[in-house]
């Protein structure tokens, strides 16, 4: 079909940061140096932590599941003489991908919720930043959800190749505007190794 190129072409755009998505939020799961009093701030911050980390796990789940279908979808669109038998499949992928942006929605609450404890500004600091990077990639995943509806009506893209392609660019670009999001986060959380702990970056030791 003429549109054989294209799904080659989305394959590319969408996927280029995958990486930078599943695994980035899982390397920043940190946890807050706390103290052995409970109900101390930091011991609040640190269950914050724990429900923020919950929810990228399940966000990260999802998210691959919806990708893995994407792909699918987008080889049998390039074999398929009839793309539109794709469409309950690509309809699948997008309510994953909702589904995924939710469990992220609630990691970011989490995540904002310790910048109201009375802990270090370093750690606020850290948390707010975090969240920042999630709202640049929830902006990605509206987007990405966005395609997504356009190509469940349109699957070989006859009429809205143009959209598709500026939607796709914009899903690239918040991606890595998401990317340098997480740096920055991963930046403050290793020059404050005795209160940030991100696995892997050889941080101090929780109390």
């Amino acid at each position: 079909m003429n549109g054989g190129r294209l799904p080659s072409l989305m394959k590319h755009i969408i996927n280029r940061n995958a990486r930078v998505v599943v695994i980035i939020i899982s390397v920043l799961m940190f946890s807050v140096a706390c103290s052995s009093v409970t109900g101390t701030p930091k011991e609040d911050a640190n269950e914050s932590v724990s429900a923020a980390n919950s929810s990228i796990s399940e966000h990260n789940q999802v998210f691959g599941d919806a990708r893995k279908t994407y792909e699918d979808v987008k080889k049998k669109i390039e074999t398929s003489e009839d793309p539109s038998k794709e469409k309950d499949r690509v309809t699948e992928a997008r309510e994953m991908m909702q589904e995924a942006r939710g469990h992220l929605q609630d990691a970011r609450s989490s995540m904002l919720e310790v910048q109201d404890l009375d802990v270090e500004p370093e750690v606020k600091n850290y948390a707010e930043t975090l969240g920042s990077a999630m709202s640049d990639q929830l902006d990605a995943e509206a987007k990405e959800i966005e395609f997504y509806g356009i190509l469940e009506k349109d699957p070989a893209l006859k009429d809205d190749r143009k959209k598709a392609l500026d939607l796709l660019s914009e899903v690239g670009d918040g991606y890595e505007k998401a990317e340098k999001s997480y740096e920055e986060a991963q930046k403050l959380a290793d020059d404050n190794p005795k209160l940030i702990q991100v696995p892997g970056s050889g941080g101090g030791k929780t109390n």
